[in-house]
């Protein structure tokens, strides 16, 4: 079964609506229509599972060599979650990645903005 066409992604508070451009398989992808924020959700099986939740966003800033000229860059953010064929049900998988995401947005984020900053 597929995920809801379209999805939303909220950044900086503003929400993103991503129809699905692409599916195949395992793998879908929503694209934003300015094409600046992707949504990439995939799973791979072989000897274990190995579910993706991505996003990938791009902007046009100013070059720090060249501060009068412009350029694209970009980052993403994914969540992969990889697992033994069997010996972990969908919700004890589901218990671990809810866990961690707790972890690590407690008190505000600060644990990730702690990890932004290169911390360990």
């Amino acid at each position: 079964m597929a995920f809801a066409d379209p999805q939303a992604v909220k950044i900086s508070g503003v929400t993103k609506t991503l129809p699905r451009v692409s599916a195949a398989g395992n793998k879908s992808i929503y694209e934003s229509a300015d094409g600046l924020t992707r949504l990439t959700i995939s799973t791979e099986k072989s000897k274990r599972k190995r579910h993706v939740y991505r996003v990938d966003v791009e902007k046009i800033t100013s070059d720090p060599f060249i501060p009068t000229n412009n350029t694209s860059v970009s980052m993403s953010c994914y969540i992969v979650i990889d697992r033994p064929l069997v010996g972990y049900s969908n919700e004890e998988a589901l218990a671990v990645v809810a866990g961690m995401l707790e972890a690590a947005s407690e008190t505000s984020s600060a644990d990730l903005v702690k990890l932004l900053g290169s911390e360990s």
